[in-house]
C-alpha cells in the first residue's frame, strides 16, 4: 500500500512526524500484521497482512487516522496531512515477500536521501537480516 500527503508536501522530512507515521504503522497489530514499510518524505509505502475482517480501507484509514492525530497533537495542530487516495497491490502467492520488502526498504537509497538502507532511520522489515 501506498499513501501520500496532501500535495505531496515534504511532511515527513521532519524526524518527528515521520515518527508518528512509524508509531500509527506498529499500533495496528490486531487490524494489520506489518511486514515492511518506509516512511518517505511524502509518502508511506506500508506492506502488509490483513489480521481481522475489516477492510482494506478501514485499516490504512485508520493508520492515517491514527498518524494525523499523533502530529497533529505534538508538532503541528490542524494540519492536513494526508491525500484522500491510496494505492494498493495485492500480492499474489508466487510473489515473494521478501523481495517486495527489500524493494520498499530501498526506496530512500533509490531517491538519493541516503547511501544505505542502514543510514535513514524510517522504515522497518521482518526479514531484516535478508536486505542487501
Amino acid at each position: 500500500m501506498t499513501t501520500g500527503t496532501v500535495g505531496r508536501a515534504p511532511v515527513f522530512e521532519d524526524f518527528w512526524q515521520a515518527r508518528c507515521v512509524v508509531r500509527a504503522v506498529h499500533a495496528q497489530p490486531t487490524l494489520a500484521v506489518t511486514l515492511a514499510y518506509v516512511v518517505m518524505p511524502d509518502h508511506v509505502h506500508w506492506l502488509f497482512e490483513l489480521a481481522g475482517d475489516r477492510p482494506l480501507s478501514r485499516v490504512v484509514g485508520m493508520m492515517k487516522s491514527r498518524a494525523a492525530w499523533l502530529i497533529n497533537q505534538g508538532c503541528t495542530p490542524g494540519r492536513a496531512v494526508w491525500a484522500k487516495a491510496f494505492h494498493d497491490h495485492a500480492v499474489r502467492r508466487e510473489e515473494n515477500l521478501a523481495a517486495i520488502a527489500r524493494y520498499i526498504v530501498l526506496n530512500p537509497v533509490r531517491a538519493g536521501l541516503v547511501r544505505s538502507w542502514r543510514d535513514y532511520p524510517h522504515w522497518d522489515a521482518v526479514w531484516l537480516k535478508t536486505i542487501p
